[in-house]
């Protein structure tokens, strides 16, 4: 069956930095595009970055342009999402998505950001 499960999260300062990673298992990885999303408290789901199959594509929102990289690791069926100069607003539950079963959410990762 579909398994993701992310990690990585944590307590960070702003300005400082995080890696989550997402292991991915029950679906033909390499031939999915991913992405990873954000819910803040109290507010809606939010995509946050996108990555093509074999990663030459990606595309953010404006929010993290600049500031977060996705990227992937198909050998290891895993999706990454660094992020660097994080700010409170970063604050949120990150999960991630594989296009082919859009409808499945792990259980995600917490990263807050707060001095």
């Amino acid at each position: 069956q579909v398994q993701l499960v992310e990690s990585g999260g944590g307590l960070v300062q702003p300005g400082g930095s995080l890696r989550l990673s997402c292991a991915a298992s029950g679906f033909t990885f390499s031939s999915d595009r991913m992405s990873w999303y954000r819910q803040a408290p109290g507010k809606e789901r939010e995509l946050v970055a996108i990555i093509s199959s074999a990663g030459g594509f990606t595309s953010y929102v404006d929010s993290v342009k600049g500031r977060f990289t996705i990227s992937r690791d198909n050998a290891k069926n895993t999706v990454y999402l660094q992020m660097n100069s994080l700010k409170p607003e970063d604050t949120a539950v990150y999960y991630c998505n594989a296009g082919a079963v859009p409808w499945y959410w792990g259980q995600g990762t917490q990263v807050t950001v707060s001095s």
